[in-house]
């Protein structure tokens, strides 16, 4: 089987950087999906959606190519949090998170190659445990920048991983894609993950 191009449908910097240190160079392509055209309730099918709805856009983009699309959101008390919309609502959020647990989805579909193209689409959970932190440094946080361009307001693989107690399941699935799981889905459209290496 020849290998195909492996194609991000993100412009998100930390699902590249995850793919490229695990021997991964995508082709970045990101969609241009409208995220707002898709609103459910639920967190699972939520991600789910805008992952496939994303890679779907790219795919026939690339004959070739076995089409990525990830999407994150966080599930806190009831609510479905994506990036804040702005510098009041990620210090409100922090001040809603801190000393309590919240669950990062993220959506991953995988879309093979032309011509017998297959989708899968899956979901990963992992739950985030919040520092206490103090009013002054959520506003050191947010002053930052960092958190206004994540979903759920923090980032584990930046200055967000002073805030972060504990998380239990895939750490990688925090940062927007789940590698364990990207290696299962591609092993299941029967391809090697070490075929991609660089």
């Amino acid at each position: 089987m020849t290998r195909p191009q492996f194609v991000l449908a993100s412009a998100s910097p930390a699902r590249r950087q995850l793919l490229t240190q695990a021997g991964i160079q995508p082709y970045v392509s990101p969609s241009k999906f409208d995220e707002d055209q898709i609103q459910l309730s639920d967190p699972v099918a939520l991600v789910a959606a805008l992952a496939e709805a994303k890679a779907t856009a790219v795919a026939p983009l690339f004959q070739n190519g076995l089409g990525l699309g990830c999407d994150s959101v966080l599930a806190f008390d009831g609510m479905i949090y994506g990036k804040p919309q702005d510098r009041e609502d990620a210090i409100a959020r922090w001040q809603k998170m801190r000393g309590q647990v919240g669950e990062l989805h993220t959506g991953h579909a995988l879309i093979s190659p032309q011509p017998n193209r297959r989708t899968l689409v899956r979901c990963q959970v992992t739950r985030v445990f919040f520092g206490a932190v103090s009013d002054s440094q959520i506003e050191d946080y947010v002053n930052s920048g960092e958190p206004l361009n994540c979903a759920g307001a923090f980032a584990t693989e930046g200055k967000g991983s002073l805030f972060v107690d504990k998380i239990e399941g895939c750490h990688t699935n925090v940062v927007g894609l789940s590698m364990p799981l990207l290696r299962q889905m591609m092993d299941e459209l029967g391809y090697s993950a070490t075929r991609f290496w660089q």
